[in-house]
């Protein structure tokens, strides 16, 4: 397959620098868009499905503990202008974070995987291309099915190559809303910087996909304030989540700085200048008034041009476009400016817009003249905001004979000083990195000695970045050992629930104790002789509200006699958060109907507790009173499953391997006669799954 791909490259390079007439070049062209092409992407297709995806050799730094990885779910490609996107994931891996900018194009591959170029030096920052089949454009229709489900393996790969322990999905088009919402130990945050609906391509499933991330998002950034009481009064704010405005901002030292060889205007003018898209929102009719009006001036208009702007000014001699000018030669350009101008039509789509190249004009000092926009309002009298025609002209006038030593400059320079992009990125790690609100988890914990299991079981909730919000409830049931007294301390220090029973009232009982003391709208039953892994308390909750038929759901682990323990080997503790990542990224949003779950680790909605009720006491100590609970939420019309996304470590039987055998078989015989008594009809062993 390389030496195919290195021959084609090769034979489309000579046929490039061939004297073909241009009728010939374009009949040659179509043809091959008509019939090579697909040939060629068949035969490429076919060949790459034959092959094992593996992960590029990269330089990568390894996680830090307690920071997340970033994943930019993107609306443009990196090499496209560079404006908010590219500044906040640049931003973000200089502050120490590990950034992957998923890039708006997809790479067209059968497989299951990710192509990878590094942007910086230290193994921090990526451009990602994820592997879908077809490569479907984002933003015309919303993702079908197997594109999803590829996609999200696709992400398995990055990120279990990755080794990564959570991330912060920022969503930044509402195309990728069912991959990135749907990833285990992760924050979803939308970051709302336009009104798509104003661009006028979207379809109605694309809308509809950013009405659910509105929805489900952990927080919601808003460009601008307009934005914000938009989309406030169309979707109005959740409890679970958290909603902000994070405007833009300017790479103020880039812009502030003079330059030595800046652009030189041809005749020596005035430059009236605008940076930017030249599209539908751009106001032609106005930009030609201006022409008109400063005939001595150079009207300087950058960026591409997708509205036909050049040919409607093509009288104005004074105006000149440029096309895209790469970023790092923007400075040079705006250094030249006597005034920018912002020309936009007022339309829906920019009374949404809070304008970066407003920052940028004000970093270099330079006077700023614009339309009437919601969002100017807080640039105070920074800006001179004209509400028409004749007023835009009036300003320009005004700005260009404000005097070179007048101290504008310097105060347009202060505010804007005050307004960059390591501004907003520190409100961005203060607003996504910390504590936001979630629905309240409950977690009962039984205790009946085995303190090295209880230490390192609660060890395991507290060191949980996205748990830090549990309300934990430990029942200890008489233990004869220092449990106590390290529950007593426990208690004082963490600030949660501890209930201490004077007799072992059996793990039925002791878990009613805590379910009746629960505060949460989730509630989890948890054993001692676990450890957690990352993100495993919000990833189930995330199952049970996206599936309202199930009434319990449990995680994979190493250790248990039914279909939730897969083949998975770590040699110490230290090493098992690493190998549960491997499985849980693979195996993104994957949930497993199951008939009996483990009471190991289950968590329930706080409606199933109400339909179903409290543990059957009746089984004593231990033994048959999950399957019980099982056959009960059967029996409310619920159903069982475990999450293939989620990986909890289980010892399995600690309490149970104290009793000596015979009291422990002589148990288990009478709790199987008592759970087929009071269903009618023979235990079904539980059976472990199908060697894969």
């Amino acid at each position: 397959m390389p030496d195919r791909a290195v021959l084609f490259r090769y034979l489309l390079s000579v046929y490039r620098k061939l004297p073909l007439p241009y009728s010939l070049r374009a009949l040659l062209s179509r043809l091959y868009r008509r019939t090579l092409r697909p040939a060629h992407t068949k035969i490429r297709s076919q060949a790459l499905a034959c092959s094992l995806f593996q992960p590029p050799a990269c330089a990568l730094q390894a996680p830090l503990p307690q920071l997340p990885d970033y994943l930019f779910w993107g609306v443009i490609d990196w090499d496209f202008r560079h404006q908010r996107p590219q500044h906040l994931a640049g931003g973000l891996s200089s502050s120490g974070r590990r950034v992957f900018y998923i890039s708006a194009s997809l790479e067209d591959d059968p497989r299951d995987g990710f192509s990878l170029r590094p942007l910086d030096e230290h193994g921090r920052l990526f451009e990602v291309r994820l592997f879908a089949r077809t490569a479907p454009p984002l933003y015309y229709a919303a993702p079908q099915e197997s594109v999803i489900l590829q996609l999200r393996r696709s992400i398995g790969e990055l990120l279990s190559w990755a080794d990564s322990q959570w991330v912060i999905s920022l969503v930044q088009h509402p195309f990728w809303a069912p991959v990135a919402g749907v990833l285990p130990a992760s924050r979803l945050v939308y970051d709302c910087m336009d009104d798509h609906q104003g661009f006028g391509n979207n379809v109605p499933a694309l809308l509809q996909l950013e009405h659910e991330l509105l929805r489900d998002a952990d927080v919601t950034l808003f460009a601008s304030a307009w934005l914000e009481q938009y989309w406030n009064q169309r979707c109005p704010p959740v409890a679970s989540g958290q909603r902000a405005v994070l405007r833009n901002a300017a790479d103020f030292a880039y812009f502030s700085t003079a330059v030595q060889h800046g652009y030189q205007d041809p005749q020596g003018r005035p430059v009236i200048g605008y940076y930017g898209a030249l599209a539908h929102w751009f106001d032609v009719e106005l930009v030609g008034a201006i022409a008109e009006a400063f005939s001595h001036c150079t009207v300087l208009l950058i960026g591409a041009d997708t509205a036909r702007v050049g040919a409607c000014l093509r009288r104005h001699a004074n105006v000149r476009l440029t096309g895209e000018i790469p970023y790092a030669q923007l400075s040079a350009y705006l250094q030249v400016f006597a005034v920018g101008i912002l020309p936009f039509r007022i339309e829906a789509l920019t009374l949404a817009t809070n304008p970066v190249k407003v920052y940028e004009y004000l970093s270099a000092g330079k006077p700023v003249v614009a339309v009437d926009l919601p969002e100017l309002q807080e640039f105070g009298q920074q800006v001179a905001v004209a509400k028409d025609v004749p007023s835009f002209i009036q300003a320009i006038a005004r700005a260009l004979q404000e005097p070179a030593s007048d101290n504008a400059a310097r105060q347009r320079q202060e505010f804007a000083a005050q307004q960059t992009w390591e501004h907003r990125i520190k409100r961005l790690k203060a607003l996504v990195e910390e504590d936001v609100p979630q629905p309240l988890i409950s977690v009962i914990v039984v205790t009946h000695n085995n303190l090295a299991f209880t230490r390192d079981c609660l060890a395991s909730l507290a060191a949980d970045p996205l748990g830090r919000q549990l309300e934990i409830i430990v029942v200890d049931n008489a233990s004869t050992d220092a449990s106590v007294e390290f529950l007593q301390q426990w208690a004082s220090d963490s600030g949660h629930s501890l209930i201490l029973n004077p007799g072992n009232l059996g793990f039925a009982a002791a878990n009613n104790q805590g379910l009746a003391r629960a505060r949460g709208e989730f509630l989890v039953l948890l054993n001692n002789d676990t450890q957690v892994t990352t993100g495993w308390a919000q990833t189930l909750r995330r199952h049970l509200q996206r599936n309202p038929q199930l009434g319990l759901i449990g995680p994979v682990t190493n250790n248990i006699g039914n279909e939730a323990k897969i083949d998975i080997s770590y040699r110490t503790l230290k090493e098992m958060p690493g190998r549960a990542g491997q499985h849980t990224w693979r195996h993104v949003d994957q949930v497993v109907p199951c008939a009996t779950l483990g009471f190991f680790a289950v968590m329930m909605p706080r409606s199933t507790y109400e339909r179903v009720g409290p543990l059957d006491e009746a089984f004593g100590l231990g033994f048959f009173e999950d399957d019980d609970y099982c056959r009960r939420v059967e029996q409310a019309g619920l159903s069982c499953a475990f999450a293939e996304d989620v990986f909890i470590h289980h010892h399995l039987s600690a309490s149970f391997n104290q009793m000596p055998d015979g009291q422990r078989q002589q148990l288990f015989n009478r709790n199987k006669a008592l759970y087929e008594a009071k269903w009618g009809r023979p235990w079904i062993p539980h059976t472990a799954r199908e060697p894969s």
